[in-house]
């Protein structure tokens, strides 16, 4: 599943939308407007089913997936007009050419009423916000918005997190709080093995050396080989970076492109910082020993399975992943994604033991445009489904038939009174489908309680597991809530002037992380000009940039 966390501009990097030309049609734009939402005749009171009185046509714009197969006929769409009085005209652009067909859309000015499950970024929706094409949906919210004043008090902050400077809300979010997502940033250990050695799991950094080295020099697998791979990472994919996970315990390491967060109100980055030179410094201690695999920088996420999944005889120790099932097969043949225990954020030399945290709040996933005929009904069909049976039926099924209400004494993942299951005619996740929405398509209210509020199935461990495990080892150390930077609203000029500067810098930074790591280049001798050369590529620029958008973000 493709994940937008709203995290500045890799977000707009990562959709893929071209804003080359948004300067030339903005001029010729209409200004900003806003439409007063007033009832008309044909829409019901806010809260009220159907929304319209009479029968209304609305069209869709969405983002295609391989778990829909057909959007016009699908037993959700059917319900959702039934009960609404809406009949939803839809164009569905394909995933592979989705964001080609969002940028013709967007470009030609023929829009349609709502443009669904695209995860627009912040600074598109400021900058087709701010020319007119999006609609400020505020007014539609305060008037109509009963679900979503609802969602705002259920999950806090996404209020805030999805209004741009000046108040101004263009799109409506897809809220799926993952738990042990939000802490992503975790390292696995093989535990029979340090069972096999008689070693408890490591608590601070120089623990977390003397159990590699003993993975090393010990035979763990015990065939008298010296095969073992004490611990690895990927260099292809979010959270397997061998540096997420320990550097944590020198300086915070966000897991943002260039490692930003917010300290007393300002926007900074720790890749130049003493803590930072500390933990590349370990790091590299522990590469010069054997200690982390050379293929950590190079291979992708399938070369890493294939190392965990090695036959016969496990060979891994460790593994800087999200979740055991990275370096391991859920369910596989070797069973080992049940074996390996994560790692309790680790207390580095200074003290310092943090574990990143990062929003669940996938942005710009229901806009109105300004051609909707009705933008209130249109407002109000995006509303509705943050309703939890709405929700429900548009990510599972129907109910008794692909879910329930769970029954009294039914336990979910959180070791409470369950609040809904899946029975076991269930779609398959990901599977084509004609039943619901896959969960992708549209916004949906998924909660930390909704979802750890599923039925926990004890044929598969693997939720109760990472729940646990990242409620034990990770929560007690997360990140300060008023240092996580949130999303941010780009404007144009903004964005353009960042888009070059990101990637030089992130390349740069991740090409150094390696290097020091082994041995490339000598920290001791090179630090110095490493920090020199971010300054050349105008890191204050670029940080000055963010504080900008930053401060107009959190201006009252």
């Amino acid at each position: 599943m493709k994940k937008i966390w709203g995290m500045g501009l890799s977000v707009l990097i990562a959709s893929g939308v071209v804003l080359a030309g948004c300067g030339d049609k903005q001029a010729d734009a209409p200004a900003e407007t806003t439409k007063d939402p007033v009832k008309t005749s044909n829409v019901t009171a806010a809260g009220e089913l159907p929304i319209t009185k009479e029968k209304t046509t609305i069209k869709v714009l969405v983002k295609g997936f391989p778990g829909v197969s057909d959007y016009a006929n699908n037993e959700f769409t059917k319900y959702l007009e039934e009960k609404t009085n809406i009949h939803i005209e839809w164009t569905v652009a394909p995933e592979k050419s989705a964001v080609e067909k969002l940028n013709l859309v967007l470009g030609s000015g023929d829009l349609p009423d709502v443009i669904m499950g695209f995860g627009i970024s912040p600074t598109q929706q400021l900058i087709y916000g701010t020319q007119g094409d999006f609609l400020d949906l505020a007014p539609y919210i305060n008037q109509y918005g009963v679900e979503t004043k609802k969602m705002f008090g259920i999950v806090q902050g996404v209020k805030d997190e999805i209004t741009a400077p000046g108040g101004k809300i263009y799109a409506l979010p897809q809220v799926n709080e993952c738990y042990h997502c939000s802490m992503s940033q975790k390292m696995w250990l093989y535990k029979p093995w340090l069972d096999k050695l008689g070693l408890q799991m490591p608590k601070t950094t120089d623990d977390l050396y003397n159990v590699l080295k003993a993975f090393k020099t010990k035979d763990p697998n015990g065939n008298g080989k010296a095969d073992e791979i004490p611990l690895s990472g990927a260099a292809v994919g979010p959270n397997v970076n061998i540096d997420s996970f320990i550097m944590n315990s020198f300086v915070l390491d966000s897991g943002i492109t260039t490692r930003l967060f917010v300290d007393n109100g300002k926007v900074t980055t720790s890749v130049n910082t003493p803590g930072w030179k500390e933990g590349l410094t370990f790091l590299h201690k522990l590469y010069a020993e054997g200690l982390i695999a050379p293929q950590s920088f190079t291979q992708d996420r399938d070369q890493a399975k294939a190392m965990g999944e090695n036959p016969d005889i496990n060979i891994l120790g460790g593994e800087v992943s999200q979740h055991n099932g990275i370096f391991t097969a859920f369910n596989g043949p070797s069973g080992r994604w049940l074996e390996v225990q994560s790692v309790p954020s680790l207390k580095g030399p200074a003290g310092v033991q943090t574990t990143p945290w990062k929003s669940s709040v996938l942005q710009g996933y229901y806009v109105v445009t300004r051609t909707a005929k009705n933008p209130e009904a249109a407002f109000r069909l995006g509303d509705l489904l943050y309703n939890t049976e709405m929700t429900l039926r548009q990510t599972i099924g129907r109910p008794g038939t692909e879910w329930d209400y769970a029954a009294s004494g039914e336990l979910g993942i959180n070791g409470k009174q369950a609040i809904w299951k899946t029975l076991p005619s269930a779609i398959p996740t990901n599977a084509a489908n004609n039943i619901n929405w896959s969960g992708q398509s549209a916004p949906s209210l998924r909660s930390n309680d909704f979802r750890l509020g599923q039925m926990a199935d004890p044929k598969n461990p693997q939720e109760v597991k990472l729940f646990t495990e990242t409620r034990n080892n990770y929560e007690p150390y997360r990140q300060k809530p008023e240092s996580v930077l949130p999303a941010l609203f780009f404007s144009n000029d903004q964005a353009t002037e960042l888009a070059d500067l990101e990637k030089t810098l992130t390349d740069y930074i991740n090409q150094m992380i390696a290097r020091f790591t082994t041995g490339d280049a000598n920290i001791d001798k090179e630090w110095d000009g490493y920090v020199k050369k971010l300054n050349d590529m105008n890191l204050k620029k670029y940080l000055d940039i963010y504080q900008s958008a930053y401060d107009a973000k959190m201006k009252k």
